[in-house]
């Protein structure tokens, strides 16, 4: 066929590949159609992981309530348990000393007979 500076003769191409471009351009239109079909398939599903995120994200904010609830709860019952111990020690020492006590005021009660 005869063109005249690249422009084809009788309106038909010269080239049998001037219709790729059309082609790949239809591929390439019918990919993104593809790839947005799939996207709005997917929409719902992160909608639902969104909707589940949030709740976990609550759930945990609950959570840590809790914690920060039992950390203050068991700090309390520590110190009252350090208070416990203090005063059982002290209550032991002083039980001691009652007895000794007790022990030496009984010595003058003391009463030989026959020597």
């Amino acid at each position: 066929m005869a063109t005249t500076r690249g422009l084809p003769v009788n309106g038909q191409a010269d080239d049998p590949t001037s219709s790729a471009p059309d082609t790949t351009m239809d591929r390439i239109l019918q990919e993104i159609m593809a790839v947005t079909r799939r996207l709005e398939g997917m929409d719902p599903n992160i909608s639902t992981l969104m909707a589940e995120t949030k709740s976990i994200q609550m759930n945990i904010a609950g959570f840590q309530n809790r914690v920060m609830d039992l950390q203050h709860r068991i700090s309390v019952a520590e110190d009252h348990l350090n208070t416990l111990t203090e005063r059982d020690q002290e209550l032991l020492f002083l039980q001691s000393k009652v007895i000794d006590l007790e022990d030496r005021s009984r010595r003058d009660n003391i009463r030989f007979f026959g020597f």
